[in-house]
């Protein structure tokens, strides 16, 4: 009997999945892809002043896909409205399903991807520990700020420039794990599906100490608690 049950769950979940996937990709279709393209890559002719990332590379999991269909990008500090938000849209099992068609589709790897490269990071030992802070925030302040701001809010001087061509995160509401947001500044922007190189790759210049010391700064002093 037992066995059975569980035959049963197991057959129940399999189905739910494909309804899901199914569902979310005729969405896909219907309204992702002309924006996002049929690979999930972006690459369309719509001119675009940021043009989307590549769902096949994104550093995002599932969850965070399907707060960003949600709420929209700029709910969780883009500076472009490009991304809309569809809670109006849809209803919670639709924009669920889009998510997970994104991940199964484009990007099935992705925390698994995220994870492994952690693990390859430096750790940070002990002795150190204390002086992570005060070696974020100046790291931050030297390089960081000219962009996202002196709090973070992607209001630096680099977005003064009369063609408002770069588009800092305000990383106050950025909903980035703290993992992600070190490898993200770690391995730069195009790596993580981005169209252009705006956000570069900073593992030359500082080792993993230093970009996590930056990233703990991050998070005491901007994040919303």
């Amino acid at each position: 009997m037992k066995k059975l049950l569980i035959l049963s769950f197991f057959i129940s979940s399999l189905f739910s999945s494909q309804v899901s996937y199914e569902m979310g990709k005729k969405i896909y279709k219907e309204t992702c892809l002309s924006c996002h393209g049929v690979d999930g890559k972006a690459n369309t002719e719509m001119d675009f002043i940021v043009r989307p990332r590549s769902l096949q590379t994104s550093i995002l999991n599932e969850e965070q896909s399907y707060q960003i269909i949600k709420k929209g990008a700029q709910h969780w500090g883009s500076a472009a409205d490009i991304m809309p938000s569809f809670e109006s849209v849809y209803d919670e099992n639709r924009l669920r399903s889009i998510a997970y068609y994104i991940r199964k589709e484009f990007n099935p790897n992705a925390q698994i991807r995220v994870e492994e490269l952690y693990a390859k990071s430096e750790p940070i030992l002990e002795e150190k520990k204390p002086k992570m802070l005060k070696r974020g925030k100046k790291i931050y302040t030297r390089n960081c700020s000219w962009c996202h701001g002196l709090r973070g809010k992607g209001d630096g001087e680099a977005t003064r420039n009369p063609e408002k061509s770069i588009f800092p995160y305000d990383l106050s509401k950025t909903l980035l794990t703290s993992d992600q947001m070190f490898l993200y500044a770690k391995h730069g922007g195009k790596f993580w599906g981005t169209d252009k190189n705006d956000m570069p790759s900073w593992q030359r210049k500082y080792d993993d100490y230093t970009l996590k010391s930056v990233v703990k700064y991050i998070d005491k002093e901007f994040r919303k608690k």
